[in-house]
């Protein structure tokens, strides 16, 4: 690791795995009576649990398995009888090694994993409550909506239908050869992301009789689950099926092209032993899942990026953004104060970036004049950049489209002040769920303090998803962003507003990747 490059390092900082440290998946909790609610495909049985009526394990799609393998999802199959939903279905398959050491145990792992949950305070067709969809992260490789961190109970406590789901990951989920494109020219590449629209189909068609509004609903992610929503803003194949997203952390990396994705399908096909771009496509179909899972060495992955030129994602987000071709709803947009904790999960040490700037560093300190030591520099660097800008970027490009927000997330645990630098890259997730003590994934005893804004930070959410202007008892008034006037709402002890956030580093990181072509010359 210590030859990675500095724009390697910034590769890494985009392969951003979810959250640090997110423990297992979630308990079962305390069960009461069963409820039952009908969808489209047949009746399911949940659970009464501490207040919240929660349904687990409902498939919004067909199993991916055989012949479906790399097949857009086809419609679950219906059921006659009571299916039972009390328990988490499986994660998708994904290399569990790298899960546990960056995001958690996701739980049993199955090809078979289409299924979402869904938590609710009234399962009643006439409640029309606010639905918020919550998509994972883990840089579309790890993860699952059955984790502990995601848990939706203190956001429906609210008054809010959340729902949480999997999608197919890694090579399983995103994935482009030879014969794939023999069988279907031009066809899906991004499987994981026409999974995601899926899960949007299943909430507008089925959503209402949980008791949720399917016009009134917020998607909402972290990472690879931020990109998603941003791709959803831009994919023409999900118009209609939200009415407004968050955005919470994602990254500046342009997408793959098919060309490079099918030439890491011949590679991939040539790592399970088979003919690289020979391979049939019943060869493909017919090797376990867990072959393409965890495959070591370059060129074997497409992780932390999205593929454009299919039908789900035709142009790539950016691209999307500068044109005003995405979708014209309200966004909230935003990261945190310690992004770079991701690539210190890789072994890269952010002096040593600072030492590769060369020439670049003389140009690049004073926009840190507070910031002497290389290792810190190093660390708001990648953070600026891979993040920082990023956000500032599609939030001046989308308020001219639509009301937009933009946060910056500082507030560090108070029992964690002594070991921590800043908000790492996921650690806004239990204030946004509102997680407390019974949740493992903490590392340390919630305080008052950090209850109180953890109440505020998911009335600011929830009063967005229920009205679309995030406004919080207590909170200060939170300002769009836009062209004319930057503001940034800074989450830290006190929210604070503040003008020009950051604005002379940002200016020039930005205009910095438009000479190198990354971002749109707007």
């Amino acid at each position: 690791m210590a030859k990675v490059s500095a724009r390697c390092a910034i590769v890494f900082v985009w392969f951003a795995a979810t959250v640090v440290g997110v423990g297992a998946a979630h308990a079962q909790g305390t069960v009461g009576a069963a409820a039952r609610v009908t969808t489209a495909t047949g009746e399911v049985e949940g659970v009464a649990a501490n207040g919240m009526t929660i349904f687990r394990d409902l498939p919004y799609a067909a199993a991916p398995v055989g012949d479906l393998r790399w097949h857009a999802p086809g419609p679950a199959a219906p059921w006659t009888g009571v299916r039972r939903a009390v328990e988490f279905g499986k994660a998708c398959p994904q290399d569990r090694a790298v899960s546990l050491d960056q995001a958690g145990d996701p739980g049993p792992t199955s090809e078979d994993c289409l299924t979402l949950n869904v938590w609710t305070p009234r399962a009643d067709a006439s409640a029309k409550l606010p639905v918020m969809v919550w998509i994972h992260g883990g840089a579309f490789v790890i993860g699952a909506g059955s984790q502990n961190v995601f848990d939706g109970e203190a956001l429906a406590r609210r008054g809010i239908a959340v729902v949480t789901f999997n999608y197919r990951l890694g090579t399983l989920g995103f994935f482009s050869h030879p014969a794939l494109d023999a069988a279907t020219p031009g066809g899906p590449v991004n499987f994981g992301l026409l999974d995601q629209i899926a899960a949007l189909k299943w909430v507008r068609d089925n959503i209402g009789a949980f008791g949720g509004d399917a016009k009134n609903v917020t998607i909402f992610g972290e990472s690879a689950g931020a990109q998603s929503v941003l791709a959803l803003f831009a994919s023409p194949a999900a118009q209609g099926l939200f009415a407004r997203g968050i955005a919470q952390s994602p990254y500046g990396f342009p997408g793959h092209t098919r060309q490079k994705a099918a030439a890491v399908g011949v590679a991939v096909a040539s790592a399970v032993g088979l003919d690289g771009a020979k391979a049939t496509l019943a060869e493909l179909h017919a090797l376990p899942a867990d072959r393409f899972v965890g495959l070591k060495g370059a060129g074997l992955s497409l992780a932390s990026a999205l593929v454009t030129g299919d039908a789900a994602l035709p142009t790539p987000i950016l691209s999307s953004f500068q044109r005003g071709a995405e979708a014209a709803l309200p966004l909230i947009i935003g990261n945190n104060s310690d992004e770079a904790s991701v690539i210190s999960a890789f072994g890269i040490e952010p002096a040593a970036l600072v030492k590769k700037l060369g020439a670049a560093r003389i140009a690049i300190k004073p926009l840190y004049p507070d910031v002497t030591d290389d290792a810190q520099l190093g660390r708001e660097v990648v953070r600026d950049v891979g993040f920082t800008a990023f956000a500032r970027r599609i939030a001046y490009l989308h308020s001219a489209r639509a009301p937009t927000w933009r946060y910056y997330f500082s507030r560090v645990p108070t029992n964690q002040r002594a070991t921590m630098t800043g908000v790492p890259h996921g650690g806004e997730i239990p204030s946004v769920f509102g997680i407390d003590d019974d949740c493992a994934c903490l590392g340390a005893k919630v305080s008052d303090a950090d209850r109180a804004f953890s109440k505020q930070i998911g009335g600011l959410w929830t009063a967005f998803a229920r009205a679309a202007i995030p406004e919080s008892p207590g909170a200060p008034a939170w300002p769009r962003d836009g062209r004319s006037a930057a503001r940034t709402m800074v989450f830290d002890d006190e929210l604070v507003v503040r003008d020009d956030f950051m604005k002379r580093r940002l200016d020039a990181f930005i205009g910095a990747l438009k000479l190198l072509g990354a971002l749109p010359k707007r």
